[in-house]
């Protein structure tokens, strides 16, 4: 059989995403902050873009009709249209309206009337110095950790060699401040004395933050405990038996340090009050604010009603009278194209975003509909909910719900939690009645080993049994799996650690 080329027509269908409908559904999976940032930098690309400052709490964008005066610019509208050039006797294009006195305004302060030239020109200087506030307002910045500690150690160390030493092991120090390599290893690497490097050591471990440049944790809190004189035989051994501690082995505890339930539940106390790792959070960046999506409010009538943030919602404007005077003074097929390009893309955003706020409207309300009980009684009246729910009865697809859930925060009477919070999975009951939430099922297991006495300390087996009492039918293993969740230990830690009264 030979081989040679052919030429095929075929026709087929496909489904392709365009550029549109990709920013689209970036900016509906986006929080209003990112949303923000984006619109932010449209602004700048696109000159039709303008920020809408009217102060309109209404939450879709509008688009905007001709800038007044649109006596002058009726005609170039018409041509824009029309095709036609605008009469001679027309507005100019490139008119700024804003700077044009109508001779209606005040001269007041700020002008050149009374008060405005002796004020600001006249009196020898400004009035006001609003290009320093900038000055005024800077702080030093905060240094940084290790910029810190190499300040105190050019003021701690004379020696030449104890500095280098310092130097080295400043260079050595992990994030969290420790050290965990031992003096001998840096003595070698150096070339030095062991007995220096230890010197250098306990030295260093007096900088501020106390702590810092220990070799694992029993010499970082050993060291922050003598800096407060709290270092006596007792705190040793129960820092040379932290393990016993994490078990919570209390009665092991007693027996090794020698003394009673009541003093060593205060040096349990006096432990918890220091720093593990005294060098994590120098650098690290305060957490982020909160900034609710969504904003929802009890009515007079006991209804909720659900709104979008006005304060984090942008709100832009087509301007299409600028459009309308730059199509006339075009004269370049390419700037026309331009023009129709940018003008299409305004358009699509503005659509966006209106399309954007009422899908996440329509999904937050039917959210609060259903979560009705949990809004008014708390987390025990969570109903168990899945994307299918909300998407059947807004008629949108189950990834559009799920894009629209995502990094957004609603502001509720009970706190700000993520729209995602609500969604949680079913758990059947005993007598095929209505499911509960995974949710509910976590607090009141919460509830359940808080409230347990020391006498009585409940088993996952135990709080199976009462959860089916209650109409949960739950298994052993699902159980053991929310406690571990909750970081809440076994039934045989707690028994231990309640036996020994605080």
């Amino acid at each position: 059989m030979a081989l040679g080329p052919r030429l095929d027509l075929r026709q087929s269908q496909s489904l392709v995403m365009t550029p549109q409908l990709r920013q689209a559904i970036k900016l509906l999976q986006s929080s209003n902050m990112e949303v923000t940032a984006f619109v932010e930098e449209e602004l700048e690309r696109n000159p039709l873009l303008e920020r809408d400052e009217r102060g309109d709490p209404r939450t879709a964008a509008d688009e905007r009709a001709p800038d007044p005066p649109a006596a002058e610019f009726a005609d170039a509208h018409a041509a824009a249209t029309s095709g036609e050039m605008p009469a001679d006797g027309a507005a100019p294009l490139d008119a700024e309206w804003d700077n044009v006195y109508d001779g209606e305004a005040p001269l007041g302060a700020g002008g050149l009337g009374a008060g405005g030239l002796g004020a600001g020109v006249g009196g020898g200087g400004r009035a006001d110095f609003d290009d320093l506030d900038g000055i005024a307002e800077m702080a030093d910045a905060k240094p940084s950790l290790r910029e810190h500690l190499g300040e105190q150690i050019r003021l701690t160390f004379r020696d030449a060699r104890e500095r280098l030493v310092a130097a080295q092991m400043l260079a050595m120090l992990d994030p969290a401040g420790r050290l965990p390599v031992a003096d001998a290893a840096i003595a070698a690497a150096m070339g030095c004395e062991e007995a220096m490097v230890a010197g250098v050591r306990a030295r260093l471990q007096r900088l501020d933050p106390t702590g810092m440049f220990a070799q694992n944790l029993r010499d970082c809190l050993a060291v922050q405990l003598a800096e407060r004189n709290r270092l006596d035989p007792c705190m040793e051994a129960l820092l040379d038996n932290l393990e016993m501690l994490a078990r919570r082995d209390l009665r092991g505890l007693m027996r090794v340090c020698g003394v009673e339930s009541e003093d060593l539940a205060d040096m349990i106390a006096e432990l918890k009050r220091l720093d593990p790792k005294p060098g994590a959070n120098w650098d690290a960046a305060p957490p982020p604010v909160v900034v609710p999506d969504v904003l929802m409010r009890r009515l007079d009538n006991g209804e909720w009603a659900v709104e979008l943030n006005p304060e984090t919602l942008p709100r832009v404007l087509v301007n299409r009278g600028f459009h309308a005077r730059a199509v006339v003074g075009t004269r370049s097929k390419d700037d026309r194209a331009f023009l129709a390009e940018r003008l299409q893309s305004a358009t699509w955003l503005v659509k966006s975003l209106e399309q954007r706020a009422t899908t996440i409207l329509k999904v937050a309300a039917e959210i609060v509909r259903r979560q009705d009980g949990f809004f008014r009684h708390g987390v025990a009246h969570l109903r168990p909910l899945i994307l299918r729910d909300v998407a059947d009865e807004v008629s949108l697809h189950e990834s559009t719900v799920s894009r629209v859930t995502a990094n957004k925060h609603i502001a509720t009477p009970r706190g700000i939690f993520e729209l995602k919070y609500f969604f949680t999975t079913a758990i059947a009951a005993t007598s095929g009645g209505e499911s509960h939430s995974a949710e509910a099922i976590r607090f009141r297991i919460r509830e359940m080993i808080a409230a347990e006495h020391p006498d009585d300390i409940l088993s996952d087996d135990a709080i199976v049994e009462r959860l089916r009492k209650e109409g949960v039918d739950i298994a052993r293993r699902t159980v053991a799996k929310y406690r571990e969740a909750l970081r809440i230990p076994s039934s045989v830690q707690r028994k231990r650690e309640k036996a020994v009264p605080a």
